[in-house]
């Protein structure tokens, strides 16, 4: 019997002292570090200066009725004024609505995007835990940090971003 209380006590003292297997990783920089995210911001910084191109493009186009209209202004009779002023005015909020709508759709694809990426870095580091026997990965960031002190050998942040941008480069 005391034998018995002897082993159930060691048992209980082996096991409280087994590690568990904990590691960090600053989110922010893994997500800003990843190569995928990246070349989406490339892309659409490409796609944004072809859409300010096409702005300014149609804001000049514009600029150039308005001239050609304010030089024929005196020859005109004050109901063609009026007509041509309210027909420029409608055509310049529909121009301005059709820019805004093009810019809330270019910003909405760049979320999504961008949204994508954050989750395929969430289910990297989620599949990384559990295929190298981590009980937990937390994250942390400049901005948000939860992870006051870890020590280095429990950072997986260069690790994890090396795998990342070499299973993206395949």
């Amino acid at each position: 019997m005391k034998n018995l209380i002897l082993a159930a006590f060691a048992l209980l003292i082996l096991a409280s002292c087994q590690q568990q297997k904990i590691g960090y990783v600053d989110s922010g920089e893994v997500i800003n570090e990843y190569q995928e995210k990246k070349d989406i911001e490339e892309k659409f910084k490409g796609k944004d200066e072809a859409f300010k191109k096409r702005a300014d493009s149609i804001g000049k186009a514009f600029q150039f009725e308005v001239q050609k209209y304010n030089a024929e202004k005196p020859r005109m009779n004050k109901s063609a004024v009026q007509a041509k002023e309210q027909e420029l005015g409608q055509k310049q909020q529909i121009l301005q609505q059709q820019m805004q709508f093009e810019q809330q759709q270019l910003q909405q694809q760049f979320t999504a995007e961008i949204d994508s990426v954050i989750i395929k870095v969430k289910d990297y580091v989620k599949g990384y835990g559990k295929t190298n026997g981590y009980k937990y990965i937390l994250g942390t960031s400049e901005s948000l940090p939860s992870v006051l002190y870890g020590s280095e050998e429990d950072d997986l942040t260069k690790t994890i971003l090396e795998a990342i941008n070499a299973e993206y480069k395949k």
